[in-house]
């Protein structure tokens, strides 16, 4: 029996300058969002079919490089009747899938670049190396070049104004997140909770940036949604920026 249908949600209109941007993450109960260098084995199957019923209600699915090393980058649904919802709402079959790097370091062998069955796009800041660019030219996804320092509003921009990203979907890792929520661009956050301890002496969070925030800084969440799946154990949390 199914517990909770992401088919089903709905979404505000999107900012007239930007894309509506929604952060989807799972973490464990004492705050790990991987286990040995991925986010494996940390979600159930039914968290696993809530992101990609998530995803078909945005243009673009966007990753960081790092997790693009760990657990790869795709926009695919991996169900027909997911495609032909998409189809029937006059959206492409899959989303487009998105990658930003500051380095240039991505694997060939992941399916971002042998998979031709979905859309794709890199988002290389200008501080790679010239090899790097050169290399991921030939590698059959279009590169596109954002200026260092600015990488996030020039790559969200360029969504907006050159693909035409009415929604934007971000699955990590905690870096790309954190750079996404300091530049204002977040507009809510999915959270699965998992029921499960990792510990260990390092927590790598949902959420991270260099240095310290005050308590008056903090960024207030406003809970929109919840739902608990007796049969995982797991908690499914939406959240909205305050003031979005």
């Amino acid at each position: 029996m199914r517990v909770i249908d992401y088919t089903a949600l709905e979404f505000p209109e999107p900012p007239p300058d930007r894309p509506y941007t929604a952060i989807n993450m799972v973490m464990s109960a004492d705050g790990h969002t991987t286990v040995e260098g991925s986010e494996r084995g940390l979600g159930s199957p039914t968290d696993q079919r809530l992101m990609r019923e998530l995803r078909v209600h945005f243009d673009v699915v966007l990753n960081g490089a790092a997790t693009f090393r760990a657990s790869g980058t795709s926009a695919r649904l991996n169900r027909p009747e997911l495609e032909q919802w998409r189809v029937e709402r006059g959206m492409n079959p899959s989303p487009m899938a998105a990658v930003l790097t500051r380095s240039g370091d991505l694997p060939a062998e992941r399916r971002f670049f042998t998979d031709s069955s979905f859309d794709a796009v890199i988002y290389l800041s200008s501080a790679a190396p010239p090899t790097a660019r050169q290399r991921l030219a030939t590698l059959g996804r279009p590169v596109v070049e954002v200026p260092a320092g600015q990488e996030v509003e020039a790559a969200f921009q360029h969504m907006c104004d050159a693909l035409g990203a009415r929604r934007v979907l971000v699955e990590g890792g905690a870096t790309l997140n954190g750079a996404i929520i300091q530049a204002g661009l977040c507009d809510e956050l999915f959270l699965t909770l998992a029921p499960k301890i990792v510990g260990g002496p390092e927590t790598l969070p949902a959420v991270r940036w260099p240095g310290a925030v005050a308590r008056n800084e903090l960024i207030s969440l406003v809970l929109v949604g919840q739902y608990a799946n007796e049969s995982t154990s797991e908690l499914y949390l939406r959240y909205r920026v305050r003031g979005r």
